[in-house]
């Protein structure tokens, strides 16, 4: 029996890493090679250079001749990806034809997603359900997809991708130099000691490592399997299915076991009525095992991930629009209907284009035509699509004064419900504070819950209310968004009674007329805006509200649901 390259030795430093990592990626191949579907696939961080070509060269020279190999094309829309009507050959049959999609046609094989971390979230979903299912258009299509992540810092695959997907490959720290190993090596066959319950052990082993998903350890079990092929599963391939499938999943650190408890004193000889004494007092041969291959695991976590578990906690991704930031371009988006134009300048829409010629088909076959349909300039119909922009929420709170604690509340819950909502919607909210003697942004743009709840908990509430700091912060949030591609709206809850200038000095006079200059700026800079009057009189909110153009709501004592309301009414 022969397998993939085996690992090297377990631990070492972090000078060894690339050492180990490209040995268990070109294992990774091996196996996906064997059964592209069954796998699902990989996420490969890299980028673009001879370190990843090597890695997809040797996975292409491990699949069976013939297995379908695609790259999926940017941009590519559902009748290409899924299948739908071939308009060539159905103006030449003079009646409907289909045609299979991308999905349909790698049957058996594996796509290659460049940019996988740039992927439209509907594309990933498609792909997702294909995935699941084996199936595009009631076609057969089962694939496996190689995800090429070329992401910078939280820049990541979607998770609904990456869960389904056996193996998450990081070859940005590989170089050239360490890929001098085969792309495949016959290897020890000993599987080492049976497993008499291998799936429960990955069970446990997820759970010890915080894997909440339940494909993490199903997908290690196909590997434990594939690995031993024909034989038992033995505590080798255990070892190393949790090795790659596991690690990169991992969410915690294994809680150390605690030590015995020292024997105060000795235990009695043995009698001879207790019959032999060469009986086995180790651990069990199960624990021991097991706890064998949770120090593997743990020595195969990345250094990266390992880093982020001891710093508390795995970050989340942040999707961006483009390479620089910009909107995707106006060929994406949602179908919404169709219009007459050039297919040059849009997507050709071929069931209203066909719509829009059947009318005139028998008067064009009295003018001398004999093609069994014929379509005109006139007749083209291209789709109109409707791109939805992220929206970001930036909530500009005025933490000041005595009833700073009543404000917060209400705040806190509108935040925390609307962070909800936009996990559903793909959208993020921000948090600015003012108070004392200036304003900070206690919560960058986020989709994380719990990002969310830790900075909220620890906002702090009194002092003065330097208004114009707070809305200057908030613009300068609100723009940078702007610049990411995403479309800022600000919701600014203050009494409006400003006290402290843009210098930390007290004074209202001054004080009010920089919040009014600052408030202008915001209308000038074309930024959405909402202010909710948190105080009493609603005086200077009002001043502040009509200075920068925004929607003007009082509620004074509002509850989170009725704040979370207006806000949605203002999106």
């Amino acid at each position: 029996m022969t397998r993939g390259p085996s690992s090297p030795a377990e631990g070492g430093g972090k000078a060894d890493v690339p050492q180990r990592i490209w040995p268990d990626a070109l294992l990774a191949a091996h196996l996906l090679a064997t059964d592209p579907h069954g796998f699902g696939g990989a996420v490969v961080r890299a980028g673009p250079g001879p370190v990843r070509e090597r890695w997809l060269d040797g996975l292409r020279a491990a699949l069976a001749p013939g297995t379908p190999w695609r790259r999926l094309p940017p941009g590519i829309g559902d009748d290409s990806l899924l299948g739908g009507l071939d308009l060539a050959a159905t103006l030449a049959a003079g009646r409907s034809v289909a045609r299979a999609g991308l999905l349909a046609e790698t049957d058996g094989g594996l796509i290659v997603v460049p940019m996988a971390e740039r992927l439209p979230p509907g594309i990933a979903a498609r792909l997702a359900g294909a995935l699941d299912t084996g199936t595009a258009s009631e076609r057969r299509a089962r694939f496996g997809l190689v995800l090429l992540d070329e992401g910078e810092g939280d820049e990541t695959v979607a998770e609904a991708l990456a869960d389904r997907v056996a193996f998450r490959i990081d070859l940005s720290g590989v170089g050239i130099a360490h890929c001098d190993a085969p792309a495949v090596a016959a290897v020890n066959t000993e599987v080492g000691t049976p497993e008499a319950d291998p799936l429960g052990t990955l069970c446990r082993l997820a759970e010890a490592l915080g894997i909440a998903s339940l494909r993490g350890p199903i997908l290690a079990a196909r590997v434990a399997r594939a690995l031993a092929a024909d034989g038992p599963i033995g505590t080798d391939a255990i070892t190393a299915a949790a090795r790659l499938v596991l690690a990169s999943r991992a969410t915690r650190l294994p809680a150390p076991e605690e030590a015995p408890p020292e024997e105060t004193e000795a235990p009695p000889p043995p009698s001879e009525e207790d019959g032999p004494t060469d009986q086995a007092t180790d651990p069990a041969p199960a624990d021991a095992a097991e706890d064998r291959v949770l120090a593997a695991v743990r020595a195969a976590i990345p250094a990266n991930l390992l880093d982020q578990l001891l710093a508390g906690g795995v970050r989340l991704s942040t999707a961006k629009a483009g390479r620089v930031g910009q909107p995707a371009a106006a060929r994406t988006g949602r179908p919404i209907g169709s219009r007459r134009g050039d297919p040059r300048r849009g997507r050709l829409d071929p069931l209203a284009t066909l719509r829009a010629a059947a009318p005139w088909q028998a008067l064009r076959r009295a003018e001398g035509e004999t093609r069994p349909i014929v379509v005109r300039r006139d007749d083209l119909r291209i789709r109109i699509l409707r791109q939805r922009t992220e929206t970001t929420t930036v909530f500009c709170v005025d933490a000041s004064g005595s009833a700073a604690l009543e404000r917060l509340a209400e705040a806190k819950g509108a935040v925390e419900l609307l962070l909800a909502e936009a996990y559903v919607r793909r959208d993020r909210v921000a948090l600015v504070a003012f108070r004392g003697a200036g304003a900070e942004l206690v919560l960058p743009p986020t989709r994380s819950l719990i990002r969310a709840k830790r900075g909220l908990s620890g906002l702090p509430g009194g002092g003065g209310t330097p208004l114009a700091a707070g809305i200057d912060a908030a613009l300068t949030v609100a723009l940078g968004v702007r610049r990411g591609g995403s479309r800022p709206v600000i919701v600014l809850l203050t009494d409006g009674r400003a006290n402290v200038a843009r210098s930390g000095e007290g004074g209202r006079a001054r004080a009010g007329q920089e919040a009014l200059q600052a408030a202008r700026a915001l209308r000038t800079a074309g930024v959405p805006a909402l202010v909710i009057d948190t105080g009493a009189r609603g005086e200077g909110a009002r001043s502040v509200a009509d200075a920068m153009a925004a929607r003007y709501l009082v509620l004074p004592r509002a509850d989170a649901g009725l704040l979370s309301a207006a806000v949605r009414a203002a999106l």
